[in-house]
């Protein structure tokens, strides 16, 4: 018998707010997180724009000498941690904490720290190198920071998955709290790749939009003028927890994961698979775990990532399952741009808000809504709607498809 898992907290940090309620807010009310690049000097780069966290201070969370210590993408992920285990109640001195782990993601990990070294190797000779620069560097160190922090000894790993990096990472903790080999779980993902070699990288893949002039414009996914995606940094950690073991401290149950499931395409390297196949898979299998059908879902926070292909795929897998006449679908990255390896822990932490309070971000910046995508994308403004259950879709290079299930809680 599977057990039950509730969330019982959450945190945030994200170009669109600094907590959780500022950012579902802000969300709602469409704001974007958008602007020019301040992190690095864009002359010469094809694309200037980003959706960088603002006014980040990791003060009353983080010792100073360690957080010099840390990379940013480090720093993000440990305070969103903390955050969520504030807001889940939790009183760690009276827990077992070998039955609290911690699994969390980052599709890149700490490259801000791998260009500054590669210039001091470069410059200085490798005697110079940060002895830090490993642990700095690599992505599984989040969750080990957060389990040394905090004392966690349960379940403690990182994973990589591209763009489903987080979705993973919850989907996992999930399944580790249901088979019994733990009581809670932080889980989420971090990113902050907002670099020099990042953006050229991505530029040089022509996925990043160029619309420099108006980077709040700039990503607009299931529009017919959308020319890539825009990069975003930030964090999402989030609280599972076994149902009895939350019930019998009394904490605050947020609602209810309910499914998860996950595919490969097989197809290619960066673009789905034809008519989103390994999506729909994906969302079945999903649904499957789950034991709910097609109509019990309500609502779904899309990948739609804002390029061309990847936006058209995936809505052809929700039409296919759901059909285009009841089901609503949005884009949060059309705010708060495309985190990578921390988009699916953000976006689980929207959908779960939204299962909360029946109502759904919207999609900014649908102004011409492509004639392929026949679906209500709840364009530019919040819809309030009965929001039973809905789907958080995360998809990555490499063809990797995640789904998650948020129910309400009863």
């Amino acid at each position: 018998m599977k057990r039950r898992v509730v969330i019982t907290g959450m945190g945030a940090i994200t170009p669109n707010g600094n907590n959780v309620e500022e950012f579902w807010q802000n969300s709602i009310n469409g704001v974007s997180g958008a602007g020019q690049i301040t992190l690095f000097d864009t002359t010469n780069f094809a694309s200037t724009i980003a959706c960088e966290v603002k006014n980040f201070n990791h003060e009353g969370y983080l010792d100073k000498k360690e957080a010099r210590r840390m990379d940013r993408f480090t720093q993000l992920g440990l305070v969103a941690a903390d955050m969520a285990i504030r807001d889940s109640g939790l009183d760690l001195e009276k827990e077992d904490l070998t039955r609290i782990g911690v699994v969390t993601g980052s599709g890149i990990g700490g490259m801000n720290t791998f260009e500054e070294q590669h210039k001091t190797l470069l410059s200085r000779g490798p005697g110079r190198i940060n002895p830090f620069f490993i642990v700095m560097l690599i992505p599984d160190i989040v969750p080990g920071r957060i389990s040394i922090q905090h004392g966690l000894k349960g379940p403690n790993y990182g994973t990589v998955s591209a763009c489903a990096t987080s979705s993973h990472a919850i989907g996992d903790a999930f399944r580790i709290i249901q088979y019994g080999d733990a009581d809670v779980m932080v889980s989420g993902g971090c990113e902050s790749v907002i670099t020099p070699i990042s953006i050229g990288g991505f530029n040089a893949m022509k996925a990043l939009s160029t619309r420099n002039d108006d980077p709040i414009r700039a990503s607009r996914p299931f529009d017919t003028e959308r020319d890539g995606f825009v990069m975003g940094e930030g964090a999402g950690m989030i609280i599972l927890e076994e149902l009895e073991h939350a019930k019998k401290r009394g904490a605050n149950i947020l609602a209810e994961v309910a499914g998860f499931g996950m595919t490969g395409d097989a197809h290619h390297l960066t673009a789905p698979a034809p008519g989103g196949e390994g999506a729909r898979r994906s969302m079945e299998n999903a649904l499957r775990d789950s034991k709910l059908n097609t109509d019990d879902i309500d609502y779904i926070n899309a990948h739609g990532t804002s390029t061309p292909v990847g936006d058209i795929a995936e809505c052809e897998a929700v039409s296919t399952l759901f059909g285009t006449d009841r089901i609503r679908i949005s884009s949060s990255k059309s705010m708060t741009g495309h985190l990578l390896g921390g988009a699916g822990a953000i976006e689980f932490i929207l959908l779960s808000k939204a299962v909360q309070n029946d109502v759904a971000n919207p999609t900014i910046n649908v102004e011409n809504q492509d004639p392929a995508i026949k679906l209500n994308v709840i364009p530019n403004e919040a819809q309030e709607f009965k929001i039973r259950a809905g789907i958080s879709n995360t998809f990555g290079f490499g063809g990797h498809n995640t789904s998650i299930i948020v129910k309400k809680y009863s």
